[in-house]
């Protein structure tokens, strides 16, 4: 396949990946639009760690390297050593208006899930397969987990940065742009994706050319996203 779904072959563990994430936050200013969604992934995923997960396939083995393989490609790309250009066009929205004094802390927060969700979470599953030697279905239950803990970030993304009642108005702006996203309907089409690109595995030329468009719709809808909004 190209290279947008090759696999990412650092070998880290889960408690590696988290201090990497934990090293991440330290490095930024608190404002910074990837530090707004670095800082709730990383409470969800450590509360996640402290609770004992298995799938259907391989149990621990499998749940380990979905989650690595899935948090690495956040990772890979805001790692700062990396020039912006390079990261997917799915995180380039968020990397571009990370310091907007306009855009919202949600508005950042809910723009990383998109990205994270409706691009890296199919491509680490395929990498996942191509690592255990399995097929799509045989992760069914580790993806619904990661689903799990997506939906757990969701929750607390809009419970952390959610505006209250008396700001979030009706007319408010901020509230069409929370109803025209949806993470179950992302998670469904991650699935779907990952599906596809495995049996494209042969072709790929093909597989590359899905990934790519992919990509550019995922950060198509970040963008939207990030539209900065009146104070």
């Amino acid at each position: 396949m190209g290279q947008s779904v090759q696999l990412i072959r650092r070998p880290d563990t889960v408690d590696a990946v988290v201090t990497r994430m934990r090293g991440l936050a330290a490095g930024l200013p608190e404002r910074d639009g990837i530090a707004v969604f670095n800082r709730v992934y990383l409470a969800v995923t450590e509360e996640a760690g402290r609770r004992p997960a298995a799938g259907r396939f391989t149990g621990a083995r499998a749940a380990a390297t979905l989650d690595v393989r899935f948090t690495e490609r956040y990772l890979t790309a805001v790692d700062p050593a990396a020039q912006e250009r390079h990261a997917p066009a799915c995180w380039r929205p968020l990397l571009q208006s990370r310091r907007h004094p306009g855009v919202r802390p949600l508005q950042f927060a809910l723009a990383g899930v998109n990205a994270h969700v409706g691009h890296d979470l199919a491509l680490a599953v395929v990498d996942t397969c191509a690592a255990l030697e399995c097929e799509p279905a045989d992760l069914e239950g580790d993806f619904e987990r990661v689903g799990d803990l997506l939906a757990a970030l969701e929750e607390r993304v809009r419970e952390d940065l959610m505006p209250g009642p008396d700001l979030l108005r009706i007319a408010d702006p901020l509230t069409h742009l929370l109803g025209a996203w949806s993470l179950e309907q992302a998670r469904d089409a991650a699935w779907s994706a990952a599906r596809a690109l495995w049996a494209l595995r042969r072709l790929p030329d093909v597989a590359e050319d899905f990934t790519r468009r992919l990509d550019a719709a995922v950060g198509f809808a970040g963008r939207m996203m990030l539209t900065p909004l009146p104070a």
